[in-house]
C-alpha cells in the first residue's frame, strides 16, 4: 500500500510540474547543438614515418612472475598509405630466439577519433585479432591502446603505450593485466631511434 502511494504521489508531482506556467524566456531559450570535443588524431603516427633503429626488449615468460628479458637489435621502416588515413610499419630483429620479421598496420577511423593497431609476425602470417584501439592525449603527447584477448587459455587486457616521443626517437610499450586493469606487467620495451628523415 505504501508503494502504491508514494506511486500516485509521484504521479500527481510529474503532472504538476507538466502543466505549471514555463518563464517566457525560457520558452525562447533553444537548444545549443552538442559540439564534438574529440580531435583529429589523424596525423598522430606521422612521426613514425621513415627509417628507424630498434632495441626491444621482451620478458620471456609474461604473467609467470619471470624477470628474465630477452633483447633484439633491428631496423624497420615506417610508411603512410591512403593519404595518411593508414600506416604500414615492418620490422626485422635479431635476438636469442632468432630473426623476428613483423608488421603493424595502422587505420585511423575518422568518425570515432581512434586507430585501430594490427600486428602480424612473418613466422604466423596473419593480422594477430583483435585490433588495440585507442588514441593519443594531446595535453602529454601519450597514446594508449587497448584491447581483450586470450593469453594461455585466459582472456585479459593488453595495453599498448607510445611516449617519449620527439623527431629522432620514440618507445613503445606492451603491458598485460589479469585483473581488468587494476594492475599491469610490463612485458615488452621498444626504443628506437631515426636512421634518416
Amino acid at each position: 500500500m505504501r508503494a502504491r502511494s508514494q506511486s500516485i504521489l509521484s504521479w500527481a508531482l510529474a503532472l504538476g510540474a507538466l502543466a505549471a506556467p514555463v518563464p517566457a524566456r525560457a520558452q525562447a531559450t533553444e537548444a545549443k547543438p552538442e559540439t564534438s570535443t574529440l580531435r583529429d588524431g589523424q596525423r598522430d603516427f606521422d612521426f613514425l614515418i621513415g627509417r628507424w633503429k630498434y632495441h626491444l626488449k621482451r620478458l620471456e615468460k609474461p604473467l609467470t612472475g619471470s624477470t628474465k628479458w630477452l633483447e633484439f637489435e633491428g631496423t624497420g621502416e615506417c610508411r603512410p598509405i591512403w593519404d595518411g588515413d593508414a600506416q604500414i610499419d615492418t620490422i626485422s630483429a635479431d635476438g636469442p630466439s632468432g630473426n623476428v620479421q613483423g608488421l603493424t598496420l595502422r587505420l585511423y577511423d575518422p568518425k570515432a577519433h581512434q586507430w585501430s593497431l594490427h600486428w602480424a609476425n612473418r613466422k604466423n602470417g596473419v593480422l594477430a585479432p583483435p585490433p588495440t584501439v585507442g588514441s593519443f592525449d594531446e595535453k602529454n603527447g601519450r597514446g594508449e591502446f587497448f584491447d581483450h584477448e586470450s593469453y594461455n587459455g585466459r582472456m585479459i587486457l593488453v595495453r599498448y603505450v607510445w611516449k617519449d616521443i620527439t623527431p629522432h626517437s620514440a618507445r613503445f610499450e606492451q603491458s598485460f593485466s589479469e585483473d581488468g586493469g587494476k594492475t599491469w606487467e610490463l612485458n615488452w620495451i621498444t626504443t628506437q631511434e631515426r636512421i634518416d628523415k
